[in-house]
């Protein structure tokens, strides 16, 4: 099957998943462009696309090369609450970018929107509607193709984001950031999802958080809560690209190793290939990635599903399928290698003899929200640090 476009007039996020059309996600920003140098961990915010255009370009073209049908703009937390003034002209250039991208293939804009820093200890439904609002009027006067809104740990807040962004008319997709014990409220996957369609959202499921197997099984629930409720949407997953069996309930944001001690735990390509499967078999049409998904990660999910698609991205130009280039390597037993079975089957081993092969995630009680989640607008202070580390010694003992 030989690498191919789309041809003909851009359908609609939603024409194309009725249509029964698999749609590709893209993958991960916020990290990668943080490996890269143009992020700043911590307050994770995405001044890069003013600062640094060409790399968030660059990222964007990777991923539609990889076959991603989705350029999502690089907004996540640019709300007015973590930029302060720089929130408008933020939003207006991701959207540039992400439509300047799309435009080189058969790629839709969506505008992406994401929890607030203030839900947690100050639920102003009005001033967090506000602030939802402001980044809806840049979407609106850019006019992107459709609107996600992202990375939800609340069914409450995630309902209110949805409650604003339709009324713009826009297909709507919300994704929340749990797993199948639900919400940080206790709320169950399945009642998550009933809320979500409720409140008017046409596509819902995860994005996030959880590695590939248990974000499945966290949309196989809200599947079910639809079922049940006689409800219909189409299923979203975006998952993490880090094998985290080892999370508890807020997921790997509470690993020892977060945020950069997690490349032992990155998915390989053919961990991908299963996931895109298992979520096509599940019913899932809109199937991507978050953080630590690469480029080569989304190609894996347009290999694997590029007999439903009917062609291969371009990025596979120099990707042979199950390793089967390799029958060109000097190496016999690297040639032996060139096989689906082999590599489906093969126990990859981390390298590292004395480490453990799961964590204890750290977990400190307040996932339901106290003081010590607001969101700080200085630097910590020394004595602020050195009261964290006692109280870190503390928990681990």
């Amino acid at each position: 099957m030989a690498p191919a476009g789309r041809p003909g007039a851009k359908k609609g996020i939603l024409e194309r998943l009725e249509s029964g059309e698999v749609v590709i996600g893209d993958g991960s920003f916020l990290i990668t462009l943080e490996k890269r140098g143009y992020v700043k961990a911590g307050l994770w915010t995405p001044e890069a696309v003013i600062e640094h255009p060409d790399a968030v370009r660059q990222l964007h073209m990777e991923f539609l090369r990889a076959g991603s049908n989705v350029m999502q703009t690089f907004t996540f937390s640019a709300s007015e609450d973590n930029m302060e003034s720089k929130w408008e002209d933020v939003n207006a250039a991701a959207c540039d970018l992400a439509r300047e991208v799309a435009g080189k293939g058969d790629a839709l804009v969506a505008g992406g929107i994401c929890q607030t820093s203030i839900y947690k200890y100050h639920k102003d439904e009005t001033r967090i509607k506000k602030l939802f609002r402001q980044q809806l009027e840049v979407f609106a006067w850019k006019n992107v193709d459709f609107l996600i809104a992202e990375y939800f740990e609340h069914v409450e807040e995630a309902v209110w984001a949805v409650e604003t962004l339709i009324a713009s008319g826009k297909p709507v997709a919300a994704t929340m950031c749990i797993g199948p014990e639900g919400d940080l409220h206790g709320v169950p996957p399945g009642e998550c999802a009933v809320r979500l369609v409720k409140a008017g959202a046409s596509i819902i499921g995860v994005n996030c958080h959880f590695d590939p197997t248990i974000s499945l099984q966290t949309v196989k629930l809200m599947k079910e809560g639809l079922e049940a409720a006689r409800l219909k949407a189409h299923l979203m997953s975006q998952p993490l690209a880090y094998h985290t069996p080892d999370c508890n309930k807020q997921g790997f944001i509470d690993l020892p190793e977060f945020p950069f001690g997690l490349e032992p735990r990155v998915a390989t390509r053919w961990d991908i290939q299963k996931y895109a499967r298992e979520a096509y078999n599940l019913g899932v049409r809109y199937i991507g990635g978050c953080c630590g998904f690469e480029p080569y990660h989304i190609r894996a999910i347009a290999e694997e599903l590029a007999p439903e698609r009917g062609f291969l991205p371009p990025a596979s130009e120099k990707h042979g399928s199950w390793g089967s280039g390799l029958d060109m390597h000097t190496k016999p037993w690297v040639r032996a290698r060139a096989r689906k079975e082999y590599w489906e089957n093969l126990r990859i081993a981390s390298g590292r003899p004395y480490n453990p092969s799961m964590s204890k995630p750290d977990g400190w009680g307040v996932t339901k929200g106290t003081a010590e989640l607001m969101q700080q607008k200085e630097a910590t202070t020394e004595q602020q640090l050195k009261e964290l580390f006692e109280k870190q010694k503390f928990k681990s003992q």
